[in-house]
This record gives structure tokens, C-alpha cells and sequence, in this order.
């Protein structure tokens, strides 16, 4: 079934560009919503160009509405944050890195099943 959702909305959305439910941040917004947050937090790193991330995205979409209240989601384009992408050794996307207490708790590289991040998120909660 999930596999069919990606595809559906790869179809219906070609470039990628369906509606983002997930807020992208900046450099400036970096330190006071995820290394000073309360909240666990999960950041996808991620670029307009790269198809992994595409397909990725509708699940992180997903993961934001299921444990909204419990953990902040957030994305960082790699290509408009280098230094910040640079900082946490990124160098293959799309990565997924779990935050708690400001601190880097566990990283999940590439296009993997929503099963996958939701397993790393529960550690975290």
C-alpha cells in the first residue's frame, strides 16, 4: 500500500513539487529549532535534484502528521545550507538525522521504508 502512495504521488506530482508539509529551515533558524528544542527532532537533508529525496518525502510528510505534538520535523536543502549539512558529515541524500537534547542521536541514509524512521524515531521519544 505504501508503495502504491509513492507512486501516486510521484504521478500526480512529476517534479516534486506537491505541497510541503514539512518546514524547510535556514541557517539562521538552525540552532533555536533543533539544537535548542524541547522535542526530539528529525531533519531530512534533501535537494530539489535528487530523486531519492522525491520519494522520500511523502513519508516524512506522513511521519510529521503521526507524531505531531511529540517530535518537530524539519528539512535542510543541502545546496542553500552547505555549512550545516558540512557539520554533520552529509554526504549522501537524502539523510535523516534524529536530534534529542541538541545533540545528533542516530542518522538514516537513503530512500528506506517508512518502518525504517519510524523504528529510529520510537528509540527517541
Amino acid at each position: 500500500m505504501s508503495g502504491q502512495y509513492v507512486v501516486n504521488i510521484c504521478l500526480r506530482y512529476p517534479r516534486g513539487d506537491f505541497p510541503a508539509v514539512v518546514p524547510t529551515l535556514s541557517e539562521a533558524e538552525w540552532k533555536p529549532q533543533v539544537l535548542e528544542s524541547e522535542l526530539p527532532v528529525m531533519v531530512e537533508f534533501w535537494a530539489p535534484w535528487c530523486g531519492p529525496c522525491r520519494m522520500v518525502q511523502p513519508l516524512i510528510d506522513e511521519l510529521a502528521q503521526q507524531y505531531a505534538g511529540k517530535l518537530k520535523v524539519y528539512k535542510v536543502n543541502t545546496d542553500e545550507c552547505p555549512t550545516i549539512a558540512s557539520n554533520y558529515g552529509i554526504r549522501s541524500i537524502p539523510t535523516v538525522i534524529i536530534f534529542k537534547d541538541g545533540e545528533k542521536k542516530e542518522a538514516v541514509i537513503g530512500a528506506v521504508p517508512k518502518s525504517t524512521l519510524t523504528t529510529s524515531i520510537e528509540k527517541y521519544l
